[in-house]
């Protein structure tokens, strides 16, 4: 009987170990997307400090388009975030399902599978939502080099 006590055990722990390894990849995103937010937020103050310093209608009218930008990217971040406590959420639900699976006899069913494919899904639309920010950060930032181009040739013009 201890045999089988310890086996149980040890089939409980290595049922929980795929939730564990998703819940340490999903909070690794989430310090990535927290990260990503502060970027945003530190680019959406500057534009703001810029837009009241500026008198030209042409930048002012560019800053608008970057600060709408910067709060597009800022909800985006926000909804993966979001996403991303849900799958913790789930794959927590699933480690105590697992547990509690194995003590109860089995009661629990498909819920266990049901949270961690909840989980996995949760991650996955919030990784797409990160990809689709990551793309408006690029677009962003050659949109910027593209106008101070366009500026600096505007007030020196080449010879």
């Amino acid at each position: 009987m201890l045999q089988n006590a310890a086996l149980t055990h040890y089939a409980i722990l290595t049922a929980m170990l795929a939730p564990a390894f998703f819940l340490t990849a999903t909070a690794a995103l989430l310090a990535s997307a927290n990260a990503r937010l502060a970027r945003i937020i530190d680019r959406a103050r500057q534009l703001l400090k810029d837009l009241s310093e500026s008198e030209d209608d042409e930048e002012r009218t560019l800053l608008e388009r970057r600060i709408a930008v910067q709060r597009r990217r800022s909800l985006i971040i926000l909804r993966a975030s979001q996403l991303l406590y849900v799958a913790i959420t789930f794959f927590v639900a699933t480690s105590l399902l697992v547990a509690g699976d194995s003590y109860f006899n089995h009661v629990f069913g498909p819920w266990p599978t049901v949270f961690a494919a909840l989980g996995v899904l949760s991650m996955f639309a919030s990784s797409v939502l990160l990809a689709s920010e990551a793309t408006l950060a690029v677009r962003a930032v050659n949109d910027e080099m593209d106008d101070a181009h366009r500026f600096a040739n505007r007030r020196s013009p080449l010879i």
